[in-house]
C-alpha cells in the first residue's frame, strides 16, 4: 500500500517526539510508549490510553471474566483512544481557527483549580511531585481542558433545543420504560424457622405476637422486640417500598390483599414465619408525562449532544491529518 506524504510526515513527527521521552523507564518502555495515533503533529501513546483506562479496570474485573473481560477492556481502550483523538482534534481546531486565550484567563483558571482541589500552593506542589507532573504541565492541562469545554459548548450545547413535541413523542414511543410495577411499603416481623420440626413452635410465637397487635400493641415496637431481622428490627421492621414481583409468593399474595393500615395473618414461608403491616400501596401504572418530563429531556439532550458532537468531530477529521495504529 502506498503511503501518503502527510502520513509519512505525521509518522516521522510522532517518532521524533517519542524519542524525547526519557529512555530509563524499565524494560517495558517500548510497550508503554507504543504509538497509538497521530493527530496533525500531536502523538497519542499507549501509556496515555492506559492511564485513562486504569480507573475502569477494577470495575471491569468485578463484572466480567475471561474472554468477555478482554472484550470489554478492549472496547474501553478503544473508546478512550477515540476520546484522546477527539481532544487533540479540538485543540488543533483552536490553534488553526484564530482563537486565543489570554494568559490572565489561564492564571485565573489555575488559581480557581488550586483553591477548589488543593487549597494552597504547597499542597499542589506536593501532589504534582507525587504524580511526576510539573507546574507547567499542570497549567497546560487546565488550559486544554478549558479550551475543549468551551469549543464543545460553542459547537454543540448552544445549538440544542428540546421542544415539548419531541418530549411528548418520546414519551409515547417509550411507554414501557415508564411502567411501574405493584409496590408496597411495609413493616415486617420475621421469625426464623430453623427446620420443619420447630415450625409449629415458631408459628405459635407469631400467633401470640399477632394477638397482642390486635389488642392494640404498636407494630414498630413489637418488631423491635421480636423480629429476628436485626437490620430491620432496629427501625421497627420498616422495609420501605418493595416490588411485589420481587417478594416470595406467600408475601406477595398477602400484600396484594392487605389494605393500608391492615396487619396480615401469620404468613409461613420456606424459611420464616412473618407478620406484615401495610403502610402504603402503589398499584402498577404508567408514570404520567409530568413525572418523567425532566428525565426525558435529559435523555433527548444527551442523544442530541452525541449526534452533534459526532457530526462536528467528523468535520474536524476531514480537515486534519489523523492516523491510528
Amino acid at each position: 500500500m502506498k503511503l501518503s506524504c502527510r502520513y509519512v510526515i505525521g509518522l516521522l513527527i510522532g517518532l521524533a517526539l517519542l524519542r524525547q521521552v526519557p529512555a530509563a523507564r524499565g524494560a517495558d518502555s517500548d510497550l508503554v510508549d507504543a504509538l497509538m495515533a497521530v493527530v496533525h503533529d500531536s502523538v497519542i501513546t499507549r501509556h496515555e490510553v492506559a492511564v485513562l483506562t486504569l480507573p475502569a479496570l477494577d470495575t471491569l474485573q468485578r463484572q466480567y471474566r475471561g474472554v468477555e473481560l478482554q472484550r470489554q477492556l478492549a472496547q474501553t481502550e478503544h473508546d478512550n483512544l477515540e476520546q484522546l483523538v477527539n481532544r487533540q482534534l479540538i485543540l488543533h481546531e483552536f490553534k488553526t481557527a484564530g482563537y486565543s486565550l489570554p494568559e490572565s484567563v489561564i492564571d485565573e483558571l489555575v488559581r480557581s483549580r488550586i483553591r477548589a482541589d488543593y487549597g494552597d500552593e504547597i499542597t499542589l506542589t506536593r501532589t504534582l511531585q507525587a504524580r511526576g507532573i510539573t507546574k507547567e504541565q499542570f497549567r497546560n492541562q487546565i488550559r486544554d481542558q478549558f479550551i475543549v469545554r468551551a469549543l464543545r459548548e460553542k459547537n454543540i450545547s448552544s445549538e440544542i433545543i428540546i421542544s415539548p413535541h419531541k418530549i411528548q413523542l418520546y414519551y409515547e414511543q417509550h411507554t414501557n420504560d415508564f411502567r411501574e410495577s405493584d409496590k408496597a411499603k411495609v413493616r415486617m416481623i420475621m421469625l426464623n424457622k430453623p427446620n420443619e420440626d420447630e415450625a409449629a413452635h415458631v408459628k405459635g410465637r407469631a400467633e401470640e405476637i399477632l394477638t397482642r397487635l390486635r389488642e392494640g400493641a404498636d407494630f414498630a415496637d413489637m418488631a423491635k422486640e421480636y423480629s429476628e431481622e436485626s437490620q430491620f428490627a432496629k427501625q421497627g421492621g420498616e422495609h420501605g417500598w418493595m416490588e411485589l414481583s420481587g417478594m416470595g409468593k406467600e408475601l406477595a399474595d398477602a400484600c396484594g390483599t392487605l389494605k393500608v393500615g391492615q396487619t396480615s395473618d401469620v404468613i409461613e414461608t420456606k424459611g420464616a414465619i412473618c407478620l406484615i403491616q401495610m403502610e402504603e400501596k402503589n398499584p402498577a401504572h404508567v408514570k404520567q408525562l409530568s413525572e418523567v418530563r425532566d428525565q426525558i429531556e435529559k435523555n433527548l439532550l444527551l442523544d442530541e449532544q452525541k449526534r452533534l458532537e459526532k457530526q462536528w468531530i467528523d468535520k474536524l477529521k476531514k480537515k486534519t491529518f489523523v492516523q491510528a495504529f
